[in-house]
């Protein structure tokens, strides 16, 4: 068991390294990419009253906590990697927490919605169930988690310096129903293509009351 965890925490640890070493070049390579859709699949889902308050968990660079600023909203960003937790402090103007997925500090029943967008599939397999379970605490009853991951046949490794794990929607639906969600929508992107290059699956859940 030992073993296992200190093999875990080297991979989560060159995932984190990577975006720590090119923090830059991701923000440029990303800033202008068109997630509207995602970030509107979150909103019109929310059932309270706007303003919301969210989470952009993995918030990378601080593209979309900028986005939801914009749109009237609080927005908090949570990421792992220290270099670019401070390009989305300073980009967004938002409070961000470096927090890592293995080691969550999140206050209970605050957030109106979710949005991991291009995220969750760093977290591995064997800590999904956790930090699935700390999601659902941290969102209101009747919160809303969005979630938009690379879609494969349930396989996970490291591609590069990264590791990923890419589910098909059976699989990753049986993790949030467990978790305790109920299911929205969901939708493959990007928009106006064949099935078989839409590469993302994009997913909306509801944090069940009670």
């Amino acid at each position: 068991m030992k073993a296992d965890k200190h093999a875990e925490q080297g991979i989560i640890d060159r995932t984190l390294d990577h975006y720590n070493t090119h923090a830059e070049a991701y923000w440029e390579g990303t800033r202008d990419h068109d997630v509207s859709q995602n970030i509107d699949a979150l909103l019109r889902n929310i059932l309270v009253e706007p303003p919301f308050t969210l989470l952009d968990f993995g918030c990378g660079p601080g593209r979309d906590l900028k986005t939801f600023v914009q749109h009237g909203h609080r927005a908090i960003g949570l990421e792992g990697a220290h270099a670019l937790a401070k390009i989305a402090r300073t980009h967004s103007g938002c409070e961000v927490w470096q927090q890592d997925f293995r080691d969550l500090e999140l206050p209970d029943a605050y957030f109106d919605g979710v949005f991991a967008n291009a995220s969750m599939f760093h977290i591995m397999k064997s800590m999904l169930p956790s930090v699935l379970a700390q999601l659902s605490a941290t969102l209101k009853p009747q919160g809303v988690l969005f979630s938009s991951n690379p879609r494969g046949n349930n396989e996970e490794g490291m591609q590069g310096e990264r590791y990923g794990a890419y589910y098909d929607f059976a699989t990753w639906r049986n993790y949030l129903t467990a978790a305790g969600f109920s299911e929205i929508e969901h939708y493959y992107r990007p928009a106006g293509l064949p099935v078989a290059q839409q590469h993302w699956l994009a997913s909306v859940w509801r944090r069940n009351s009670g």
